[in-house]
């Protein structure tokens, strides 16, 4: 199981490939993947540096990406701590942090600010290491 960010996501779903590079492996999300995923597609159309039809696109490939939300009960406070213990003032990516460190798998980014200081609460990796590795399952 892999929890992955909006980053990754947004990356995945305007590739012609999309999520091919994830395979079969068990993608997850918290809650506020979907919504951070296409508000980042609008205003990239806002700012016309993608095309509404390329925004289209982008949107149904998340929409119909297996990407599970998982939202344990403890999310909330969780990301507040990561916040808090990695000194960010805003909890967005703290969630995904949070929600790998609960389920106990690594987390998917494209963020080298996320990469460089999450690194020591969970296991971060890039896209392209995904596909080197066996899927994991923790069993939540």
């Amino acid at each position: 199981m892999f929890v992955v960010d909006s980053g990754t996501v947004v990356t995945a779903s305007l590739s012609k490939s999309a999520f091919e590079l994830f395979g079969a492996k068990r993608l997850v999300g918290p809650p506020l993947l979907w919504p951070e995923s296409t508000s980042v597609l609008h205003e990239m159309r806002a700012r016309k540096l993608i095309s509404p039809q390329l925004v289209k696109i982008a949107v149904d490939r998340i929409k119909f990406a297996r990407i599970a939300p998982r939202e344990p009960g403890e999310l909330l406070e969780e990301a507040w701590k990561v916040a808090d213990q990695l000194g960010w003032a805003r909890t967005y990516s703290a969630h995904y942090v949070a929600l790998a460190r609960l389920l106990k798998c690594p987390l998917v980014t494209i963020d080298p600010r996320v990469k460089e200081t999450a690194s020591g609460l969970v296991e971060v990796i890039g896209p392209q290491d995904v596909a080197d590795l066996p899927p994991r399952d923790s069993g939540l």
